[in-house]
């Protein structure tokens, strides 16, 4: 079974996802994730890791179209190698 982890929107509403996977893509970590509500069925979310004003390791929405490419890249490059043997 895949790790959890709850994410809380901007509207103090509770989310589940499994943690797909954790890429490290120029410098930055970012976690693959997916939902586990049925409305958003083979969708993943794709979070870069940073520091919050606290100092607290925290996700944030990627917002940059390049950066998110790149990812995105990178995880179906993981992906293709992680399940090749499918």
């Amino acid at each position: 079974m895949s790790d959890m982890i709850t994410l809380i929107d901007e509207d103090d509403v509770e989310h589940e996802f499994a943690v797909e996977a954790f890429l490290d893509v120029d410098g930055n970590r970012y976690a693959v994730l997916v939902p586990q509500s049925e409305e958003f069925v083979d969708e993943a979310v794709i979070m870069r890791f940073g520091e919050d004003e606290n100092g607290e390791e925290v996700l944030f929405d990627i917002e940059d179209d390049e950066e998110w490419e790149k990812v995105a890249d990178a995880y179906e490059a993981f992906a293709d190698e992680e399940y090749q043997d499918d």
